[in-house]
């Protein structure tokens, strides 16, 4: 088997708040030659340059090599570097230092709506992004059905995609982008935007390009899907790579290495403001995460089976607004979500303007979920939408109880039922529920005959 992706030594450096210099006039350009000068004196006195204060590694020394036909995962928390590495794979912006090869033909799909022209129609899309990828207009052609009815906007495709949702955006993008028959098939946190459904379809359509001899490379933080998907996984964290081996052991090393290293139990309170979880494209306006247990102390990271739970989330209303909500997510380590509190779901809540501070109280009676460790994720909705949200704020333990009373811990499925069992006489049953049906029960002074019953 071939290398088909060979990563040598990546680095990806950025300056934050500093863009690149824009001489407007020759007086301007003038100033910064002068401004040269003062700047070497911040070297240090052994020759070297002081690293600037606001200098920042997105990646540092990534080797990576990808076989054909391989199908890898790269997780890691949000900020570890994941999405700059594909955009560096994909020619979208170039390394610091380094050297990628690739060996055949690529398709990306690296952030919603990416290769589109709003103004063209969406079969001009196709043939736009086909060309892009490099395929011939008769190759085109030949897909050409296929990718409508993966992408199941038959009815819009002669409308312009300006006037798409992203989950369109999306289900386009990635039946051209699968149905084409690329080496390599690229495929980011993108396919979180589609519906559930639509997921599972992308999911099948990879597992059959991946089978088909073709590479994928598939960012997610849907670890199940990841470990479903992928032979191979490498762990991203802080730009580095800090594993790399089979898909089961990386989420194995993930889950107890790097997001277990990263989760606070010291303290009730979790800061949401700096906290890792929070997308970028995310408007940052979770403030704070306070637990407590029932009796109303501090929690210390672990609650029995049955017992309560109280969560105070503090946020701003950066203007006056009336259709506001939050939630809580708890989410199993494999990112499967298990249950969701939600203000959406309180039917006594008033409605009302607000702005400014504020924050939402959730009285959880009880948390009925099996032992184990379990996710929290934190999210404030406005006027519907998803505006914020911080996915793994902390982790909670669900510890074992006698939750039925009979000394029997539970430890199966994801949650409790509340539910009674009896032993009953099978016959006794049968009689009961023809009574109840009103149908006579025959004894033995009577006979069936010629369809009737006659008594003797």
């Amino acid at each position: 088997m071939s290398t088909i992706i060979e990563i040598r030594n990546i680095s990806k450096q950025y300056r934050l708040g500093e863009s690149a210099p824009m001489y407007g006039s020759l007086r301007e350009a003038l100033l910064e030659a002068l401004r040269k000068p003062w700047k070497a004196l911040r070297r240090s006195s052994n020759g070297r340059a002081v690293q600037a204060a606001n200098d920042f590694w997105a990646l540092k020394d990534v080797n990576i090599e990808v076989q054909q036909g391989e199908t890898l995962a790269i997780i890691g928390q949000n900020g570890a570097g994941k999405s700059t590495l594909l955009k560096i794979i994909s020619r979208v912006v170039d390394p610091t230092e380094g050297l990628i090869r690739l060996r055949g033909r690529m398709a990306s799909l690296l952030e919603v709506g990416t290769g589109f022209h709003r103004v063209l129609t969406g079969r001009e899309n196709i043939y736009l992004l086909g060309a892009v990828l490099g395929m011939r207009k008769a190759e085109i052609d030949a897909k050409f059905d296929e990718i409508v009815a993966f992408a199941g906007i038959g009815q819009f495709l002669d409308t312009p995609v300006k006037r798409y949702s992203s989950g369109m955006y999306v289900r386009l993008a990635f039946a051209v982008a699968a149905n084409l028959d690329p080496e390599i098939l690229i495929v980011d946190e993108v396919l979180a935007v589609g519906d559930v459904a639509f997921q599972k379809k992308c999911l099948g359509k990879m597992s059959e390009v991946s089978q088909g001899g073709r590479t994928v490379l598939f960012v997610s933080h849907n670890l199940a899907a990841v470990e479903a998907l992928c032979r191979r996984g490498v762990v991203l964290d802080r730009g580095r790579v800090v594993f790399s081996g089979t898909a089961t052991d990386a989420v194995r090393y993930y889950l107890h290495n790097v997001v277990a290293s990263d989760s606070d139990f010291e303290t009730h309170a979790i800061d949401l403001g700096r906290a890792p979880g929070r997308p970028a494209k995310c408007h940052p306006l979770l403030n704070r995460l306070e637990l407590f247990a029932e009796d109303g102390s501090p929690f210390l990271g672990d609650v029995q089976v049955g017992r309560g739970l109280k969560a105070r989330i503090y946020f701003e209303l950066d203007q006056p607004c009336v259709n506001f909500d939050a939630w809580l997510g708890f989410e199993t380590l494999l990112g499967q979500r298990v249950c969701t509190a939600h203000t959406a779901y309180e039917p006594d809540r008033a409605h009302e303007e607000r702005s400014g501070s504020q924050s939402f109280v959730c009285d959880i009676g009880s948390l009925p979920l099996v032992p184990g460790e379990y996710k929290l994720s934190v999210g404030l909705d406005i006027a519907g939408h998803e505006i914020d949200w911080v996915e793994n704020a902390t982790q909670i333990t669900i510890t074992g109880s006698d939750y039925y009373g009979t000394g029997v811990v539970p430890t199966r499925g994801a949650f409790l039922l509340d539910n009674r069992w009896r032993l009953s006489d099978p016959s006794q049953e049968l009689v009961s529920d023809q009574a109840a049906l009103g149908l006579e029960q025959p004894g033995p002074s009577m006979f069936h005959a010629a369809g009737q019953v006659t008594r003797s």
